[in-house]
């Protein structure tokens, strides 16, 4: 192998770990930024349609 061919390797490896690290399943401060997002969503809703 050349050099860039194994750089090329090194950076698809290290791009396919990251994309594996990433799949994850979700934790503690995922699930909860997610609870606040629907709250802030109903918040708006609530306030569109008070306003309307």
């Amino acid at each position: 192998m050349n050099w860039k061919s194994l750089m090329l390797l090194f950076l698809s490896l290290l791009i396919f770990s990251f994309l594996t690290v990433a799949c994850e399943k979700e934790g503690g401060a995922e699930k909860a930024g997610k609870k606040i997002d629907k709250a802030i969503e109903s918040v708006k809703e609530k306030v569109d349609d008070a306003t309307k």
